[in-house]
């Protein structure tokens, strides 16, 4: 499947929330195309370059999201809100003569749920503590908080991680096993 790839500084699981505000024409474009076509596009975290930039580097391994809300800022600026819907690996790439990426993409197999092992039952409280910011809480994301799935995905998206901690935890297909890497590096977080 091609899909546009939006590079940016941060990721998005399977059914994380994240606010956007595209001013780029190319985005806009793209934006549109998505829209007509009820179709999504790929966040990819940048590896090189910055969001604005037309020369950028990313990573193969991205999230497709699809448009749940858009709306015009105060500031005059396009808000969009997208929702990851599937983890995906991106097999080739280019970019347009508009600076837009485009890719082709392999949907990656759906992670299973699990139950969190009483090792981590700190980790949801973690969680819901995080929830309860008004940021986070206008977003309208729901969360099992008994699934280890819905529980490290959102601890990824949200805590203040490094990016190449966050591009690691992304890429990771089991949810215990980025249960307890989270848990590792809140620990290093407490210690520092």
């Amino acid at each position: 499947m091609k899909a546009p790839v939006f590079p940016l500084n941060s990721v998005v699981l399977p059914g994380g929330r994240i606010p956007l505000q595209l001013f780029e024409p190319r985005y806009i474009d793209m934006l549109s195309r998505c829209m007509k076509e009820d179709k999504g596009f790929v966040i990819s975290l940048l590896r090189n370059g910055n969001e604005a930039g037309r020369t950028a580097s990313f990573y193969e391994t991205g999230t497709y999201v699809r448009i749940v809300d858009f709306k015009k800022l105060d500031n005059g600026l396009l808000g969009i809100t997208v929702e990851g819907d599937s983890k995906v690996s991106i097999t080739d790439f280019w970019q347009q003569t508009d600076g837009l990426h485009l890719g082709e993409m392999e949907f990656l197999p759906a992670e299973s749920q699990a139950d969190i092992p009483t090792v981590f039952h700190e980790l949801p409280s973690v969680l819901r503590a995080l929830f309860r910011h008004p940021v986070i809480e206008e977003l309208g994301m729901s969360v099992d908080y008994e699934d280890a799935r819905d529980v490290s995905w959102r601890l990824t998206e949200l805590l203040p991680l490094d990016k190449q901690d966050k591009q690691q935890l992304l890429e990771m297909q089991d949810p215990l096993a980025r249960l307890a890497r989270l848990q590792e590096l809140l620990d290093a977080l407490d210690e520092g």
